[in-house]
């Protein structure tokens, strides 16, 4: 749809400017092979089914009643899970809006917020929503996040780890080191896709009182349709994101999201077991691409990122469209001739490898 500049005198003047985040493409096509999104191509647990249907059977009694704005169910189930305090948890409608509150409850410094130049392109939107000040740094040659240029004067530091689209994890020592140098300032970890191997920061939140771990529901626990995220933290850190919160939306998190991301979070042998499924998938996956000459990078998360020396990236990426496989393209400098492509099941990645090797490089 095209507005017209006359059209756009009605909104807001800084609106008037925003580049708005473009969400991966959900498109609706028959046979489709979707590897562009970084959703789990296994079912959540069978309990989270459960959880849901015992919600609905109960329909005429909860649905007509806010849920608890806390979601203090969720949060004691998430505390338990990852052995912190209940007062550490934070809980929103997906972790974008959970970081949509961190920027707001902490970046807006003199200072500018530090992040890096091939990250998850949500951190640009978002300073320019909340009118953060920003410093971009670059990743070196081989996509890694420099530890050093995050030690210098700042109103705040975001990481993803592992980072996105590059799939590179920090180990927690670099992440601690970044912790010590910046005492005076938030730190964020956006740990989206920890558990496909990553070590998570988690385990510093106790010792660091300028730490935020924000993680979600949507990727390792196959509950990106219900919009749940959270972020854990010292109790300081919480109330501000809570007061955000509550001056936003009192009610962010939905009866079903509650009970089904409870419900995920004691099912901890289901989640441990599918987890373990992708990251052996996605091994199984470099080794088969790389035997087809692609370069790809060491990858901590649930998709790869990947280039081939004699193939153009965008031109491959259409290729694999036209025969029903949709992968993520970033058309951006650096970037350009590398796919993001989402694990899958064996068979779903098996037919990715088939179409390259007999269509396309045949």
């Amino acid at each position: 749809m095209s507005i017209t500049t006359e059209q756009k005198r009605f909104w807001s003047p800084d609106v008037r400017e925003l580049k708005p985040y473009v969400p991966g493409e959900q498109p609706k096509i028959d046979n489709l092979l979707k590897l562009n999104t970084n959703e789990n191509p296994y079912p959540p647990s069978p309990k989270v089914v459960e959880a849901v249907e015992a919600v609905l059977a109960d329909s005429a009694n909860v649905l007509r009643l806010y849920p608890d704005p806390d979601a203090l169910q969720l949060k004691q189930a998430i505390a338990t899970q990852q052995h912190v305090d209940v007062d550490n948890v934070f809980v929103g409608n997906g972790s974008d809006e959970v970081l949509a509150h961190i920027f707001k409850a902490f970046f807006v410094q003199d200072q500018p917020l530090l992040y890096a130049d091939i990250s998850y392109s949500f951190y640009p939107v978002y300073s320019q929503l909340f009118a953060v000040n920003s410093k971009i740094l670059p990743l070196n040659d081989n996509f890694e996040i420099v530890i050093e240029d995050y030690q210098q004067p700042n109103g705040g530091i975001i990481l993803t780890n592992p980072n996105a689209p590059t799939s590179i994890a920090l180990g927690v020592s670099a992440i601690e080191q970044v912790l010590k140098a910046n005492p005076d300032s938030v730190v964020v970890i956006d740990e989206a896709y920890v558990d496909f191997g990553a070590e998570s920061a988690v385990s510093l939140v106790k010792k660091y009182q300028n730490l935020v771990v924000c993680q979600t529901t949507s990727k390792s626990r196959s509950l990106a349709g219900l919009r749940v995220g959270f972020a854990i933290a010292q109790p300081h850190l919480i109330a501000a994101l809570e007061a955000v919160k509550n001056s936003f939306n009192s009610y962010p998190i939905d009866r079903f999201a509650i009970a089904a991301a409870v419900a995920s979070f004691e099912d901890q042998a289901y989640f441990e077991a599918h987890c373990q499924k992708v990251i052996d998938n996605r091994e199984a996956l470099v080794m088969a691409l790389d035997q087809l000459g692609f370069r790809v990078l060491p990858s901590k998360a649930n998709f790869i990122f990947a280039s081939h020396p004699d193939y153009d990236a965008a031109e491959l990426a259409t290729q694999l469209r036209e025969q029903g496989i949709i992968v993520r393209y970033f058309n951006q400098p650096r970037i350009d001739q590398y796919l993001r492509i989402t694990i899958g099941t064996d068979e779903q990645n098996q037919r990715l490898v088939d179409t390259l090797k007999h269509k396309l490089f045949a």
